[in-house]
Protein backbone atom coordinates (compact mmCIF):
# COMPACT_ATOMS: atom_id res chain seq x y z
CA UNK A 1 0.00 0.00 0.00
CA UNK A 2 1.36 3.86 -1.13
CA UNK A 3 2.32 5.95 1.74
CA UNK A 4 3.57 2.94 4.35
CA UNK A 5 5.94 3.45 7.08
CA UNK A 6 7.54 0.56 9.44
CA UNK A 7 6.84 1.69 12.76
CA UNK A 8 9.52 0.80 15.76
CA UNK A 9 9.04 0.93 18.81
CA UNK A 10 12.33 3.10 20.66
CA UNK A 11 12.41 2.26 24.47
CA UNK A 12 13.90 4.06 27.27
CA UNK A 13 17.84 4.45 25.85
CA UNK A 14 20.87 6.98 26.50
CA UNK A 15 23.47 8.46 24.25
CA UNK A 16 26.90 9.16 25.78
CA UNK A 17 29.55 11.97 24.83
CA UNK A 18 33.11 10.37 24.40
CA UNK A 19 34.35 12.14 27.43
CA UNK A 20 31.20 11.10 29.74
CA UNK A 21 31.52 7.55 28.74
CA UNK A 22 34.94 7.47 29.92
CA UNK A 23 33.99 9.04 33.10
CA UNK A 24 31.43 6.33 33.76
CA UNK A 25 33.21 3.47 32.24
CA UNK A 26 37.57 4.59 32.10
CA UNK A 27 40.16 6.46 30.39
CA UNK A 28 39.95 4.88 26.65
CA UNK A 29 36.92 2.63 27.78
CA UNK A 30 35.36 1.94 24.12
CA UNK A 31 31.05 0.93 23.53
CA UNK A 32 30.61 -2.99 22.75
CA UNK A 33 28.26 -3.32 20.49
CA UNK A 34 25.56 -5.94 21.77
CA UNK A 35 23.09 -5.77 18.16
CA UNK A 36 22.98 -3.78 15.12
CA UNK A 37 19.78 -1.16 14.99
CA UNK A 38 17.78 -0.36 11.78
CA UNK A 39 19.29 3.00 11.29
CA UNK A 40 22.51 1.95 9.63
CA UNK A 41 25.53 2.79 11.66
CA UNK A 42 23.58 2.96 14.83
CA UNK A 43 23.95 0.05 17.48
CA UNK A 44 22.20 -1.30 20.63
CA UNK A 45 25.64 -1.51 23.24
CA UNK A 46 26.40 -4.18 26.28
CA UNK A 47 26.73 -1.62 28.17
CA UNK A 48 24.25 -0.19 30.60
CA UNK A 49 23.76 2.68 32.92
CA UNK A 50 21.85 4.09 36.23
CA UNK A 51 19.49 6.79 35.31
CA UNK A 52 18.70 8.71 39.19
CA UNK A 53 16.10 11.55 39.21
CA UNK A 54 14.71 13.18 42.10
CA UNK A 55 12.12 10.52 43.02
CA UNK A 56 13.57 7.21 41.58
CA UNK A 57 15.90 5.50 39.13
CA UNK A 58 16.32 3.41 36.66
CA UNK A 59 19.21 0.61 37.33
CA UNK A 60 20.23 -0.20 33.94
CA UNK A 61 19.21 1.77 31.05
CA UNK A 62 21.01 0.84 27.63
CA UNK A 63 23.69 2.89 26.00
CA UNK A 64 22.82 3.41 22.12
CA UNK A 65 26.27 3.86 19.76
CA UNK A 66 28.12 5.42 19.07
CA UNK A 67 28.71 8.15 20.93
CA UNK A 68 27.93 11.46 20.22
CA UNK A 69 28.56 15.23 20.83
CA UNK A 70 26.36 15.65 23.90
CA UNK A 71 24.92 13.13 26.43
CA UNK A 72 21.01 12.79 25.88
CA UNK A 73 18.91 10.50 28.06
CA UNK A 74 15.51 9.87 25.99
CA UNK A 75 12.95 8.40 28.44
CA UNK A 76 8.88 8.17 27.56
CA UNK A 77 7.04 10.84 29.39
CA UNK A 78 5.73 8.09 32.04
CA UNK A 79 9.57 6.99 32.97
CA UNK A 80 10.24 10.84 33.55
CA UNK A 81 7.64 11.25 35.98
CA UNK A 82 8.35 8.17 37.53
CA UNK A 83 11.68 8.83 38.51
CA UNK A 84 11.20 12.53 38.64
CA UNK A 85 12.82 14.31 36.15
CA UNK A 86 12.00 17.02 33.63
CA UNK A 87 11.76 15.69 29.97
CA UNK A 88 10.13 18.24 27.11
CA UNK A 89 8.94 16.55 23.93
CA UNK A 90 11.98 17.28 21.46
CA UNK A 91 13.50 16.07 18.50
CA UNK A 92 17.05 14.33 19.24
CA UNK A 93 20.16 16.57 19.73
CA UNK A 94 17.38 19.46 20.60
CA UNK A 95 18.95 19.27 24.53
CA UNK A 96 19.06 22.96 25.67
CA UNK A 97 17.40 23.88 28.84
CA UNK A 98 16.25 20.01 28.89
CA UNK A 99 15.99 17.98 31.62
CA UNK A 100 18.42 16.97 33.84
CA UNK A 101 19.71 13.86 35.48
CA UNK A 102 22.24 11.66 37.32
CA UNK A 103 23.92 8.80 35.33
CA UNK A 104 26.11 6.50 37.17
CA UNK A 105 28.45 3.58 35.74
CA UNK A 106 31.29 1.16 36.93
CA UNK A 107 33.61 3.92 37.34
CA UNK A 108 31.94 7.08 38.26
CA UNK A 109 29.20 8.87 37.77
CA UNK A 110 28.00 12.42 35.49
CA UNK A 111 25.66 14.99 36.54
CA UNK A 112 24.24 16.33 32.96
CA UNK A 113 23.41 19.87 33.28
CA UNK A 114 20.33 18.68 30.28
CA UNK A 115 19.75 16.31 28.22
CA UNK A 116 16.90 14.56 29.06
CA UNK A 117 14.29 14.28 26.81
CA UNK A 118 11.12 12.38 25.13
CA UNK A 119 11.96 12.28 21.89
CA UNK A 120 9.19 13.72 19.40
CA UNK A 121 7.65 11.28 17.15
CA UNK A 122 9.74 11.42 13.45
CA UNK A 123 10.11 9.50 10.55
CA UNK A 124 13.43 8.64 9.34
CA UNK A 125 13.76 8.92 4.93
CA UNK A 126 16.44 9.35 2.18
CA UNK A 127 15.84 11.27 -0.44
CA UNK A 128 14.54 8.76 -2.61
CA UNK A 129 12.20 7.06 0.10
CA UNK A 130 10.74 10.82 0.73
CA UNK A 131 10.17 11.52 -2.80
CA UNK A 132 8.33 8.40 -2.98
CA UNK A 133 6.10 9.03 -0.16
CA UNK A 134 5.83 12.61 -1.17
CA UNK A 135 7.35 14.01 2.02
CA UNK A 136 9.81 16.85 2.89
CA UNK A 137 12.49 17.41 5.55
CA UNK A 138 10.81 18.98 8.54
CA UNK A 139 7.42 18.29 7.33
CA UNK A 140 4.90 17.55 9.74
CA UNK A 141 2.47 14.50 8.94
CA UNK A 142 0.04 12.43 10.54
CA UNK A 143 0.24 8.56 10.86
CA UNK A 144 -2.50 6.15 11.13
CA UNK A 145 -1.87 3.01 12.98
CA UNK A 146 -3.88 0.16 12.34
CA UNK A 147 -4.71 -2.23 15.30
CA UNK A 148 -6.52 -5.32 15.44
CA UNK A 149 -7.61 -4.39 19.64
CA UNK A 150 -9.88 -2.01 19.06
CA UNK A 151 -7.23 0.96 19.86
CA UNK A 152 -6.78 2.16 16.66
CA UNK A 153 -5.19 5.36 16.29
CA UNK A 154 -3.61 8.38 14.64
CA UNK A 155 -0.46 10.06 15.47
CA UNK A 156 -0.27 13.77 14.46
CA UNK A 157 2.68 16.37 14.59
CA UNK A 158 5.03 13.56 13.48
CA UNK A 159 7.96 15.30 11.97
CA UNK A 160 10.36 13.65 8.61
CA UNK A 161 14.01 13.61 8.56
CA UNK A 162 15.00 13.38 5.32
CA UNK A 163 18.84 12.20 5.16
CA UNK A 164 20.45 9.92 2.52
CA UNK A 165 22.25 8.10 5.81
CA UNK A 166 19.25 6.90 7.13
CA UNK A 167 16.68 4.02 6.76
CA UNK A 168 13.12 4.59 6.16
CA UNK A 169 11.19 3.85 9.63
CA UNK A 170 9.14 6.07 12.01
CA UNK A 171 10.03 5.89 15.59
CA UNK A 172 7.79 6.27 18.96
CA UNK A 173 8.32 5.64 22.45
CA UNK A 174 6.91 2.99 24.36
CA UNK A 175 3.85 5.59 25.74
CA UNK A 176 2.60 6.09 22.30
CA UNK A 177 3.32 2.49 21.18
CA UNK A 178 1.02 1.13 24.21
CA UNK A 179 -1.40 3.72 23.79
CA UNK A 180 -2.15 2.04 20.10
CA UNK A 181 -1.97 -1.17 21.57
CA UNK A 182 0.78 -1.79 18.45
CA UNK A 183 2.61 -5.20 17.79
CA UNK A 184 5.90 -5.39 16.27
CA UNK A 185 6.45 -4.91 12.75
CA UNK A 186 2.93 -2.62 12.41
CA UNK A 187 2.96 -0.82 9.02
CA UNK A 188 1.84 2.78 9.70
CA UNK A 189 0.28 5.31 6.85
CA UNK A 190 1.24 8.70 6.30
CA UNK A 191 -1.74 10.78 6.16
CA UNK A 192 -1.39 14.43 5.05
Amino acid sequence: MANQVLVEISARHVHVSKADLETLFGKGYELTVKKELSQPGQYACEERVKVIGTKGEFPAVSILGPCRNATQVELSLTDARSIGVNAPVRESGDIEGSGTCKLVGPCGEVEIPCGVIAAKRHIHATTADAEALGITNGEIVSVEIPTSNGRNLTFGDVVCRVNDSYALAMHIDTDEANAAGMAPNTMGTIVK
